[in-house]
């Protein structure tokens, strides 16, 4: 089987654990400057043969999912015999005044739909009439990245950003696009054969595994599922571990990378990841606090961590694995959060809690696919049963790398980067931190129902910001004129996303008020 590839386990739990109101779509966000073009507009036709120009680079985009019978082992990935780019990749334009919040609400709508599972696994939105963005002129658009996560590493989600783009916007004239003829797939017998002969060996081999885990990992196990799963005493919960709807809200704030570095002065040893993670404690205490319903206990968020594997001693063996953060939004001041967050990445303890998640994953590939399927839709089942009252984290915070320097589509200056995340049952809170070109974006999507405001969630992540900033001023001046001056970033746009005018804290202050203590507000008019 030449021309079918097969998913791992990570990647088939994924698939079997997507709901009608949960799947696992990332949706990667780029807007353009199209002032760089060439005669200044940039043609859809033009967009089109680029895509599929660099398509070839990366199989899976030209692949689809075949599974088999009776789930007896984990799906492939073939080649679409009738693969259609222009089904792929859509083009659509916003109504006037084509503002910021209009394009919120849009690229939440084309996240939340539910992907083609007969087709390959992603889609593109050129989406035009981005008229009303303040720092970017009219005739902006956006291109709309929405792929699986079965079919991309989030690790390496800028991957396929990478591919569609150049570093310069003139680049030399592309060869023409190699000619493409799809595999022939395996037929349903082979499937079959080759599937009960998988699933002998994993029953087999899963012997060797559970004697090993039995020896090495029972104390991390144990040490996961009681962390995880039960959600000891003080694990608090919110309206953002309930059962999600397939709505989605999304928004965004971005800053200066510069920025970042100087906040973390104020704690030693505290990193960039550190701040953003503080930051994001900082606004959801606010939020919850607007609505009174903000927890004694501080709240917790699932980070991603790149730790090396204890027998290894170089840095060529990180990998990335998963561990929970007390945020301390039980903390008001800013700086005591800022230095607890730290006390906590820097401990040995969480990076073993990792190193003990991951080593407890590594075994999943001898889990035949039958019970990795049923174990997916009884855990979300049970989730769904039981709604807030088992969260794993309060939130997940999770880290999409970006490119450092600016790239161009076709020509056109790539001036904004983000992504929109899943979320699940339980776990109704993602903020997508990215980074590009010296800033940082962190961008939280929810479920409508469970953040009707998403415009005030925003802000929150703002206010957040900007009281650790002042704080890391305020520390500077204290320290005296020896201090190194703060150089101001060109790049930084604290108070708000593409399009959002700069807030004034009174026109703040008067938005929060307006705001009921539910949070509820009417339905937003995308025309409007």
């Amino acid at each position: 089987m030449a021309h079918a590839r097969q998913l791992g386990a990570q990647d088939a739990r994924l698939l079997y654990s997507d709901t009608l109101h949960a799947n696992a779509n990332v949706t990667l966000v780029h807007i353009y400057d199209q002032g760089t073009v060439p005669g200044g507009t940039l043609r859809f036709k033009r967009v089109l043969e680029r895509i599929e120009g660099r398509i070839a680079e990366q199989p899976t985009l030209r692949r689809k999912l075949r599974r088999v019978p009776l789930d007896l082992d984990y799906p492939y990935w073939v080649d679409d015999e009738n693969f259609d780019l222009e089904y792929h990749v859509r083009h659509i334009a916003l109504p006037r005044p084509g503002d910021w919040r209009q394009f919120c609400i849009q690229a939440a709508r084309i996240h939340a739909r539910p992907l083609d599972l007969a087709r390959p696994l992603w889609e593109i939105y050129v989406v035009e009439g981005l008229d009303g963005l303040l720092e970017l002129p009219a005739g902006s658009f956006a291109l709309l990245v929405k792929i699986h996560q079965a079919a991309i590493d989030i690790e390496h989600g800028s991957d396929i950003t990478r591919l569609l783009h150049d570093t310069e916007p003139s680049p030399p004239p592309p060869a023409p696009p190699p000619p493409w003829f799809p595999g022939r797939a395996p037929g349903t017998a082979t499937l079959l054969w080759r599937g009960v002969g998988h699933t002998i060996a994993r029953s087999v081999a899963l012997a060797g595994p559970l004697a090993r885990v039995a020896r090495r990992a029972v104390p991390a196990a144990r040490a996961l599922v009681g962390d995880l799963l039960r959600a000891p005493p003080a694990q608090s919960v919110t309206r953002f571990n309930a059962v999600v709807s397939p709505h989605r809200v999304f928004e965004t704030r971005r800053f200066g990378l510069d920025e970042f570095k100087t906040i973390r002065s104020l704690v030693p040893g505290a990193t960039v990841n550190d701040v953003v993670l503080a930051l994001c404690g900082g606004a959801l205490r606010a939020y919850l606090a607007r609505q009174d319903e903000l927890p004694a206990r501080s709240l917790s968020a699932m980070a991603p961590f790149h730790v090396r594997d204890r027998h290894e001693a170089h840095d060529a063996t990180r990998r990335l694995a998963w561990a929970r953060v007390d945020l301390g939004t039980d903390l008001a001041d800013a700086v005591a959060r800022l230095a607890h967050v730290q006390a906590q990445t820097a401990s040995s303890e969480l990076v073993a809690r990792a190193v003990g998640v991951r080593e407890l994953v590594a075994d999943g590939h001898h889990v035949p696919a039958a019970m990795l399927a049923l174990s997916a839709k009884l855990l979300g089942r049970a989730t769904s049963s039981i709604g807030r009252r088992v969260p794993l984290a309060s939130c997940t915070v999770t880290n999409v790398p970006g490119p450092s320097e600016p790239l161009y589509l076709c020509g056109a200056r790539l001036a904004y980067f983000s992504a929109l995340m899943p979320i699940s049952d339980g776990m109704g809170l993602v903020f997508a931190v990215t980074s590009y070109d010296g800033r940082i974006v962190v961008s939280p999507t929810s479920c409508r129902e469970l953040m009707p405001d998403p415009e005030v969630f925003a802000q929150c992540v703002r206010d957040s910001f900007q009281e650790l900033l002042a704080a890391a001023q305020a520390a500077r001046q204290r320290a005296g004129p020896s201090a190194p001056k703060r150089r101001a970033s060109r790049r930084s746009n604290a108070s708000g996303a593409p399009g959002a005018a700069a807030e004034p804290r009174a026109a703040a202050s008067a938005a929060r008020r307006r705001a009921s203590p539910s949070g509820r507000r009417p339905p937003t008019n995308p025309a409007a």
